[in-house]
């Protein structure tokens, strides 16, 4: 084990990447090492609480933890993210599954940590350490790896919705938005770096404003840093579309910006809707579909949908099958309802979980059968994509153009980061593959 030395474990969404990296970035500057998990003396574990299917693997993982290093009393476990947090009895269901841990943080102390780390090595044990007021997470600037090419800038946290089935507002908050300037000041500190790729995140993209500076405006300023790079908008509430819809036809008409849209409908039943507090109707939302695809017929759709959701009939979960055979998403993100602590829809009347099961399959199925012909049109394309990474096989590398597709290339010599003009002779799926030209 090194001396001032750290290891994080990261679960759940871009946002707690996002917190992972701000955290390392100021242990780093304070002189820590980052370490494997064997070798570190800090042991962070950045939790996510979003599914139970989550919180099991992450309760499961602690234990393991425990019982592996129980008797090094020189080894220290910090617990961070969201899951001690998103009721108030969580923090000791943590205590009870971890007894050695040394400290569990809030989501915005993150500044203080070399500090909590001294506090630790002084001999404090099982510390709970609140946060004294919400911080500009932004004015955290991110140092990588080299080689590094995607970025992540986090642009607020919380929300404004109340969402019946969501705990993580519990642990995150009302929406606290981050000041324009440190944003595209971290954005440019990352291209700085070699960085090619920047994800915008946050709970809801669609609700940053601050001091009347809109979304729009935000990445207005971003892509005219001078600098080749994609960005990608994170998550937007539907409701977005109905709201604002000009200010997403004005963000996907910028060049640098991925044409990729993340909407989490969650269900195609306005009734399961009105249950969920999600407030808009799916004729809306589809009304907007229409135009944008219109407008933009190589946008790449992304949505999620909860099934079982407590008073879902088969009619509710029929308009879903209907809306995604529909919608025809490149990406679908699926999950089988479960209760969540502290959320209202924990006490409604819950849907057998063997129909649950049952309709998560049939909707799986569905959305396969959608992907057999749904890239055709891309067949012979010829244009510019950004190389990624190793693909899944020797000498195949991967990477996405400005659609945000799967692109592969096999026999790739060049190098990762680097902006390079294909040719796609196969689609197969989601996934396109390519040659050089």
């Amino acid at each position: 084990m090194e001396k001032n030395s750290y290891y994080i474990e990261t679960y759940g969404c871009t946002s707690n990447k996002a917190d992972s990296y701000i955290i390392s970035s100021v242990l780093n500057k304070a002189g820590y090492s980052q370490k494997n998990l064997r070798d570190a003396e800090f042991v962070f574990i950045n939790t996510c609480a979003v599914k139970q299917q989550t919180e099991n693997k992450i309760k499961s993982r602690l234990k393991e933890l425990y019982e592996r290093y129980k008797e090094e009393v020189t080894k220290y476990f910090v617990i961070a993210g969201c899951l001690p947090h998103i009721e108030d009895n969580y923090i000791d269901v943590i205590k009870k599954i971890i007894p050695n841990f040394s400290a569990i943080i809030d989501l915005d102390n993150l500044d203080e940590i070399p500090f909590i780390l001294r506090e630790i090595k002084s001999g404090k044990k099982n510390l709970v350490i609140k946060s004294k007021a919400v911080i500009d997470k932004s004015r955290f600037l991110i140092e990588y790896p080299k080689n590094k090419i995607t970025g992540i800038v986090p642009i607020s946290e919380g929300c404004l919705g109340a969402c019946t089935y969501c705990c993580v507002k519990n642990a995150r908050g009302r929406l606290n938005c981050y000041e324009p300037q440190n944003i595209v000041e971290n954005v440019k500190h990352q291209l700085k770096q070699g960085i090619k790729q920047i994800y915008l995140t946050s709970q809801d993209c669609s609700t940053y404003e601050y001091q009347n500076v809109k979304l729009i405006d935000l990445i207005t300023k971003i892509v005219e840093l001078d600098y080749e790079f994609f960005l990608r908008v994170g998550m937007l509430n539907p409701k977005f579309l109905v709201d604002e819809f000009e200010q997403l036809l004005s963000i996907f008409k910028l060049k640098k910006v991925y044409q990729f849209l993340h909407i989490p409908i969650q269900s195609g039943s306005d009734s399961i809707l009105k249950r969920m507090n999600r407030y808009y109707r799916i004729s809306d939302i589809t009304d907007k579909l229409k135009i944008l695809r219109k407008e933009f017929p190589s946008l790449t759709i992304s949505t999620d949908i909860i099934c079982g959701f407590p008073g879902e009939s088969e009619e509710d979960f029929n308009q879903t099958i209907n809306l995604i055979k529909w919608l025809n998403p490149e990406i679908l993100n699926i999950s089988k309802f479960t209760p969540r602590p502290g959320t209202k829809a924990k006490s409604m009347e819950q849907v057998n979980s063997k129909i649950i099961k049952k309709r998560s399959k049939i909707l799986s199925k569905v959305f396969r059968e959608s992907l057999d012909d749904i890239n055709t049109t891309w067949k012979n394309w010829e244009g510019e994509m950004l190389v990624l990474h190793d693909g899944f096989r020797i000498n195949q590398a991967f990477g996405r153009n400005y659609a945000y597709k799967n692109i592969f290339i096999e026999n790739f010599k060049g190098i990762y980061g680097s902006f390079v003009n294909v040719r796609i002779y196969e689609v197969n799926g989601f996934n396109l593959f390519a040659e050089l030209i």
